[in-house]
């Protein structure tokens, strides 16, 4: 699975249900993909010298965008490496990822951005890197936030870190304002964390480990929101996990600001309870938390507090995680697993409509973040996620395409999955 630079023959799929919430539109009929967009839609489509595909029983959507991936190249390549990352990305059934900047060096320059827009192209699906807020992520001076916009940058975090010094975030948000790109940050008062490998409560005081506050997360968020009412800037808060984040997020979409975020897979499926049995499977930063946070992820999901559904996809070598639990690092991979879990609970499970899943995993993170996709009108880019809403599969992740495979999802069964994917018109992975 890898670009090609010839221009893919054009592809018809023929029968399937085409779902685009963008378009209000929902039924079976024909998608003729050509010269890497949408070139026409309805019932028999046909023209000469054409690859037509039965999609038939399918549902046939805008391309699923994972917009919180860690690939680990450059500096880390030994866990993932963009190959591998866009190869799982495509297998796991998304078009296009965004990535995330604690990489060695991080792209904190416009040269850096530069560098890995390049080394991108050669990903079988779209990639696009996310900036640091901060000079090598140090949070010690802002970067040159406007020149990495114009170099490709799509948001701007320090991903891994928060930006705590809050004259520089107010510096960063009002750059946002003025460009429109989104500052995405990691969310954490360090000073509460410090030490912590795990959610604080009754499950980290019987294992005797130092806990991370709910509190830490709550606080630098409430902050970040009041400068955002200060200066205009959007906000993308990554990886949210506390019912009391949830209800800052309503509060703040209430008032009007332009504040979005999104959830993971894991924040909305598993509490700290896992972790004595699962172990460093199960550590991860934010770490799972209590039942009630994981109710209000799916309220916020329900009534569209949480915009986005992501992966956090942070690839890990088998030795690492193998390490006792103080020392092994936080992190799961995802991108393979994130669909199916999607629709198995999610959709199947009365939370999301169809077009509600479509608009987490794909309109709404095209439009935060200004990327092509989220849509299938004609002249859209022609990436596109094939569903089959019924499959039942078994996560194995000896099958993964990842270069890492901790995932504490092994053995899972899941109805639903992604079984075709399309970018630019071109079939890079199918089932």
């Amino acid at each position: 699975m890898s670009q090609q630079t010839s221009a893919p023959r054009p592809l018809l799929l023929r029968g399937g249900r085409l779902v685009d919430p963008a378009a209000n539109r929902d039924e079976t009929t024909d998608l003729l993909l050509r010269d890497g967009v949408v070139a026409a839609i309805g019932q028999e489509v046909t023209m000469p010298d054409i690859e037509e595909v039965d999609v038939t029983g399918l549902v046939v959507c805008p391309g699923f965008i994972d917009a919180h991936v860690h690939l680990r190249e450059p500096g880390f390549e030994h866990k993932e490496t963009i190959k591998t990352g866009a190869e799982a990305a495509a297998a796991g059934g998304f078009t296009s990822i965004v990535t995330m900047p604690n990489t060695a060096p991080p792209p904190d320059s416009a040269t850096r951005v530069a560098d890995l827009v390049e080394r991108y192209q050669a990903g079988c699906v779209r990639i696009y890197p996310m900036g640091t807020v901060t000079g090598e992520r140090a949070g010690k001076g802002l970067a040159p936030l406007q020149q990495m916009a114009a170099a490709g940058a799509v948001g701007f975090s320090d991903d891994g870190d928060p930006v705590e010094d809050e004259s520089l975030m107010r510096r960063a948000l009002q750059v946002a304002a003025e460009t429109g790109i989104p500052i995405a940050p990691h969310e954490e008062v360090k000073s509460l964390t410090t030490g912590g490998c795990m959610h604080e409560g009754d499950v980290s005081r019987r294992l005797g480990f130092i806990g991370m506050p709910g509190l830490a997360e709550e606080q630098m968020i409430a902050r970040d929101i009041d400068l955002v009412r200060e200066t205009g800037g959007p906000l993308h808060i990554l990886h949210i996990s506390t019912a009391g984040t949830v209800e800052l997020v309503r509060e703040a979409k209430a008032s009007g600001l332009p504040v979005t975020c999104e959830v993971l897979p894991h924040h909305f499926l598993m509490t700290h309870e896992q972790v004595e049995s699962l172990g460093t499977a199960a550590k991860m930063s934010p770490p799972l938390r209590e039942q009630a946070d994981v109710d209000a992820m799916i309220a916020g999901l329900k009534d569209g507090t949480i915009d986005t559904l992501a992966t956090d996809h942070a690839p890990h070598t088998a030795q690492e995680k193998a390490l006792p639990f103080l020392e092994a690092p936080m992190g799961i991979v995802g991108l393979e697993t994130a669909i199916g879990h999607t629709l198995t609970h999610l959709l199947h499970g009365g939370v999301l409509d169809l077009a509600a899943v479509i608009d987490r995993w794909s309109v709404a993170p095209a439009r935060i973040l200004h990327l092509a996709g989220g849509r299938l009108q004609v002249g859209d880019v022609a990436d596109v996620t094939l569903l089959d809403l019924h499959q039942t599969w078994t996560v194995d992740s000896s099958r993964f395409h990842s270069k890492s495979t901790n995932t504490p999802f092994d053995g899972q069964s899941m109805r639903g999955r992604a079984v075709g994917t399309i970018v630019g018109g071109r079939l890079v992975y199918q089932i």
